[in-house]
């Protein structure tokens, strides 16, 4: 493995942690029991960080260290958001300062940073709190420091930093207890956490985070009860005030005396002339007087707490309220057309994904975590996505089952099957029945010469009809290999056929496909439907 890291795979590392925190920011925001609600803590650090990456990727291709590292911490200042984003902006400031002079990561450079992270964040922060961010910040740099001391490699140093950050996060509820009476960890800790995570992830090109290893799962935020916190009958400020300044005169001690007068949380970080400016306050309109004495504010946000507040609450009860389902479903397609007749049929969750892009294993385990349900049944409909699935099911804290679906035309069947009634063991069976009895025949080009199930050439560009993993009919025209694919299928025998129109079958060729089996077949009924799957532009079932 490397001793060191290219600053292009640094700044590559910088843009998947932005990536990853986007994804799972509603995660972080679900842990955010307060009902002082400066947005969700998830997202603000989210658009911190995408703010940092749309700032780099500005720079010219021949921009050195120095311009870098101040496109990081100008982005990250510019675009901070709430406290938590601001506190962030803190903390990537203090790794720029804590690495300027050098060229290459090595442990001595991991200490510095992070020495000088913390030493910024806190300074930043007039009143540190136990159990939040900057706890979690302290703890991963003193792993920093005990991996330089113990000559750790640079690899080794950094899964150690990430997994202090994780054992950290767990040990938020221990300082503070509101969080305990919840049952959540530190929401800024865990998006911290998730950074590190996702930043290291990159560079040892591991391809995903491993923070489910440390125990710190999608489903760790579970549905707050804010109730017992949410008195804003007592509650000093009602609006959370932030900005921008443009000064050469701003003296930051004077201005954190002056905003500890207007009201709390308050933050003033930077250097001449950029400062950000956060505080909750009754008088807005004294904040931005005196700094409009300073210099120039711009982007002015001032929300009301109390409303935001008693928004939030109200949607978490009507979350609340939801009555959870024996049994979810998670399926898997390709497709406006298909998904929006999946969900028609009863299916929670859709991913994305089918014969050219199958979902990994966390993408199935994370959907299953996303429904309301007791019990999870997976429809892969792939033949290659079947065993993920089951990985997904062993990962799962949730009581999983697979259906084998291979095409989405067998979910269909499945769904029918499905009864609330009886247990999941049970719809299994039942389920798998009903998708066996779905005869699934997908219509295709050749992207190689091959041979059909007769051993007949096949050339490139070639229509394809595939029915039960084999070629069966081969031409040149969509319409012709439908009705040969179903002659060799055995449409005869069959009552119902439906049809699923590709993305780029028009309509008008759909109703004309479906008028030609009708005709060819009397007692056969057709149903036409538009699934929009790509590649295919038609696949259709037999029942």
């Amino acid at each position: 493995m490397p001793t060191t890291y290219s600053p292009q795979q640094m700044l590559s590392a910088i843009a998947f942690a932005s990536r990853v925190l986007e994804e799972r920011k509603e995660e972080v925001n679900r842990l955010n029991v307060f009902p002082v609600p400066d947005g969700d803590t998830g997202t603000n650090m989210s658009l911190t960080i995408k703010s940092v990456v749309d700032n780099i990727q500005s720079l010219s291709a021949d921009a050195n260290n120095l311009e870098v590292l101040k496109a990081i911490t100008t982005g990250a200042l510019m675009g901070a958001r709430g406290n938590s984003g601001v506190i962030t902006s803190q903390i990537l400031r203090g790794f720029c300062e804590g690495t300027v002079g050098h060229t290459k990561l090595s442990t001595e450079v991991l200490h510095n940073a992070f020495a000088k992270a913390e030493e910024v964040a806190f300074q930043a922060v007039r009143k540190p709190v136990e159990g939040t961010i900057l706890t979690v910040l302290r703890d991963s740099a003193a792993a920093a420091a005990k991996a330089h001391e113990d000559r750790l490699t640079i690899d080794d140093a950094l899964e150690a930093i990430v997994a202090e950050a994780y054992a950290s996060v767990q040990r938020t509820p221990d300082f503070l207890p509101v969080l305990k009476e919840n049952g959540v960890v530190d929401a800024g800790g865990f998006g911290l956490a998730i950074l590190f995570d996702a930043f290291t992830a990159s560079l040892l090109g591991k391809g995903e985070p491993v923070g489910i290893a440390f125990g710190i799962q999608s489903d760790a935020a579970p549905k707050v009860e804010i109730e017992q916190i949410n008195d804003w009958e007592d509650a000093n400020f009602r609006y959370c005030n932030e900005f921008l300044v443009d000064s050469d005169t701003l003296d930051i001690s004077d201005a954190l005396d002056f905003l500890a007068t207007m009201g709390d949380c308050e933050l003033c970080v930077g250097s001449t002339p950029k400062f950000k400016v956060h505080v909750h306050s009754n008088e807005p309109n004294k904040v931005l007087e005196y700094f409009l004495n300073c210099g120039q504010i711009s982007e002015v946000h001032i929300h009301n707490m109390e409303l935001q507040s008693a928004d939030r609450a109200k949607k978490i009860a009507n979350e609340e309220v939801t009555e959870r389902k024996p049994i979810g479903v998670v399926a898997v397609a390709n497709g406006s057309g298909n998904v929006e007749i999946l969900k028609s049929l009863g299916v929670d969750k859709v991913v994305s994904g089918g014969q050219t892009m199958n979902p990994s294993t966390k993408d199935l385990l994370d959907a299953a975590n996303s429904v309301n349900a007791n019990a999870v049944v997976f429809l892969p409909n792939n033949s290659n996505i079947i065993m993920a699935a089951h990985s997904a099911c062993e990962l799962s804290d949730k009581s999983c089952g697979v259906v084998p679906t291979k095409s989405v035309p067998q979910a269909f069947g499945a769904m029918f099957a499905l009864d609330s009634e009886v247990g999941l063991e049970e719809n299994i069976e039942a389920m798998s029945e009903a998708a066996a009895d779905v005869l699934t025949g997908e219509v295709t080009t050749a992207v190689k010469d091959s041979k059909d199930a007769d051993g007949n050439p096949i050339k490139t560009g070639d229509v394809i009809g595939i029915s039960d993993g084999s070629i069966c009919a081969v031409g040149s025209d969509v319409a012709n290999v439908i009705m040969d694919l179903l002659a060799k299928m055995n449409a005869d025998d069959y009552d119902t056929c439906t049809l699923l129109a590709g993305d780029a079958m028009t309509d008008n060729e759909l109703h004309s496909i479906a008028k030609r089996i009708e005709d060819a077949y009397c007692e056969l009924e057709v149903d036409a439907q538009r699934g929009d799957q790509p590649l295919y532009p038609m696949v259709l079932s037999l029942e």
